[in-house]
């Protein structure tokens, strides 16, 4: 059994993911408006992946017989100035994630609550592959530019992402 403290945290924490996937549909769109159709398939896949981290997260809690609830997705940050903008919201939406993961898991051993501590280990690894992901987005551009056919090939690598 888990604790209820954990519950109500994991709860508000399959929000956050579900936010995450709704931010980055937003960003696929800002995107597709700027012709870059790679970079709007890699938010999208990125959108689906964090669909699929609330819901792991949605299951643990019902197979552990707790409630989900939902509420409403907050508005998402839609104007930028360049193509760098969506790319650094990404990395710093991605550490916020991993703050929020790291403190309940860090509540979770506090309370002794190892099940909750154990299942969270997988997020943590994870979150360490989406900053790693995030930065190296931002690296890339930055050292082909904004413009140009570095950025077309960047576009191109970026599609084709599964």
């Amino acid at each position: 059994m888990i604790k209820k403290e954990i519950a109500k945290m994991l709860n508000e924490q399959i929000n956050k993911e579900l936010h995450s996937g709704y931010l980055y549909l937003e960003f696929a769109n800002y995107y597709e408006s700027k012709n870059l159709p790679g970079f709007a398939k890699w938010f999208v896949a990125q959108s689906n992946e964090e669909m699929e981290h609330a819901m792991k997260m949605r299951t643990f809690l019902i197979n552990a017989g707790e409630k989900v609830t939902f509420s409403p997705i907050a508005d998402t940050e839609k104007d930028f100035t360049d193509v760098k903008g969506p790319l650094v919201a990404a990395l710093k939406h991605e550490q916020f994630i991993t703050q929020s993961i790291y403190a309940i898991y860090e509540k979770a051993l506090e309370l002794k609550d190892y099940f909750s501590a154990h299942f969270l280990q997988w997020f943590i690894d994870e979150q360490a592959e989406e900053e790693a992901s995030a930065q190296s987005n931002i690296d890339k551009l930055d050292m082909i530019g904004s413009s140009g056919s570095g950025l077309y090939m960047l576009d191109r690598e970026m599609g084709s992402r599964d």
